[in-house]
């Protein structure tokens, strides 16, 4: 291979900073994932611009960047070009994604459908690699009043004490209750155990007036509401 296909003249390498100023002239949103990421990796190298580099590692995720999201540090520097301060820089902006992700549920203070649930619940369940059950608290305007993560388990299940989830209520004075977990395997189908804690959290709940309105199951891209199905 000859040297003006391995190297990068200086007019090459100015090609780094484009994403940049494309994005000041011309605003964020026109700017492909490919070329965010440059900006946030900086710099590519002798071989390969930024922007190209950035390009060679979306493709491996097949441009989802769920799954970008999901690369650890230490798989992010087995690609070439990737360092491990470049790989920090990924994961960092990747996690303020995430978390701007769940403020902007947060904002749905009342619940008015499963799908507001979902919004709510996904940015915190969606991508676990283990299962968590929580439970929404809500007021008899269906506005939350506190969520809880109540259990946290393996990938194949969960202990969910009852007692637990009824004191808190009592406590925070909710008049129902939306239970909410996640399936890492990526089927919405829910088992046998839970149907069986719906129920049992259900009937308990009655006794104190209190109502179970809901509960979703949570999948990365999809959910499954116990209520839009009837089987509640």
């Amino acid at each position: 291979m000859s040297e003006k296909q391995t190297t990068f003249s200086i007019k090459d390498w100015s090609q780094d900073d484009q994403p940049r100023e494309k994005l000041r002239d011309k605003g964020k949103s026109v700017l492909s994932d490919a070329e965010l990421l440059a900006i946030i990796i900086g710099s590519g190298s002798r071989e390969e611009s930024a922007v190209d580099l950035s390009k060679r590692i979306l493709a491996h995720v097949d441009n989802n960047l769920n799954a970008l999201g999901k690369l650890s540090i230490k798989q992010l520097v087995q690609f070439k070009g990737i360092g491990e301060a470049k790989a920090i820089s990924i994961t960092a902006a990747l996690e303020l994604g995430r978390r701007r992700r769940l403020e902007d549920g947060l904002q749905l203070a009342k619940i008015t459908s499963s799908r507001s649930v979902y919004d709510l619940m996904q940015p915190i369940l969606g991508e676990l690699p283990h299962e968590e059950f929580w439970i929404l608290y809500l007021n008899n305007s269906n506005k939350i009043i506190q969520k809880n993560q109540l259990s946290k388990g393996g990938i194949t299940g969960t202990l969910v004490d009852v007692r637990l989830v009824l004191k808190n209520a009592l406590e925070v004075g909710a008049t129902a209750l939306i239970l909410c977990h996640n399936h890492p395997s990526g089927t919405l189908k829910p088992s046998q155990s839970d149907k069986n804690i719906t129920q049992k959290l259900k009937t308990a709940a009655q006794s104190l007036d209190i109502k179970v309105l809901d509960h979703i199951i949570v999948t990365e891209k999809a959910y499954f509401s116990f209520a839009d199905e009837e089987i509640l």
